[in-house]
């Protein structure tokens, strides 16, 4: 298969595939950033490729105007638009021309503004010990199954401190989560 990993700089996601799928899948990840593990990577607008061929797409799309966590702002950015925008984009990814999509957001607006999501998922389901509650709305996919249920949930991403670096740290999967995608959806069966 054809996999685009939109809005993905960490690699992650991409190299699950890569590594579980044995080489058998066309895998580029898609973000304005460089990303951070060599590999297949397309440094800009995912608009630019979007409609290139791909079977599947997992995208995770900027959650900064979405998020209820930032619920208290949501006023001024209906206001001057970047919550619209958010949105817009959001849509542009679920409504992509692609057979397969995943598009992953944390607890938004896009549960009432679109529609629920097909899933919720966590790290502890994954094997790891933190809670981190991650929508998942699907198109042509079968739900995410748990992997491995781990106890020690704790809330460590919402604990990190303010910083440079802290959207980049809070926003990147967890390799027990890339690595279910990949087994579970890496099928060419699906």
């Amino acid at each position: 298969m054809k996999i685009l990993i939109a809005c993905e700089f960490s690699g992650t996601v991409r190299e699950a595939f890569n590594r579980l799928g044995g080489g058998q899948h066309d895998v580029w990840s898609c973000d304005l950033l460089p990303t951070e593990i060599q590999g297949k990577h397309y440094e800009g607008d995912v608009m630019d490729i979007i409609n290139d061929g791909w079977d599947m797409m997992i995208a995770h799309p900027p959650c900064t105007h979405l998020a209820v966590s930032g619920a208290r702002y949501f006023e001024e950015k209906r206001k001057d638009g970047r919550q619209q925008e958010g949105i817009d984009f959001f849509m542009k990814m679920i409504n992509a021309p692609i057979n397969k999509i995943a598009v992953e957001n944390p607890i938004c607006i896009m549960s009432s503004v679109y529609r629920k999501p097909d899933q919720i998922i966590h790290p502890w389901q994954f094997g790891h010990g933190e809670t981190k509650a991650t929508s998942l709305w699907l198109k042509g996919l079968p739900l995410l199954k748990p992997t491995n249920i781990v106890e020690g949930r704790e809330g460590k991403i919402h604990k990190i401190p303010p910083g440079p670096n802290r959207w980049k740290l809070r926003s990147k999967t967890y390799q027990g989560i890339a690595d279910a995608m990949a087994i579970q959806w890496g099928n060419n069966e699906l």
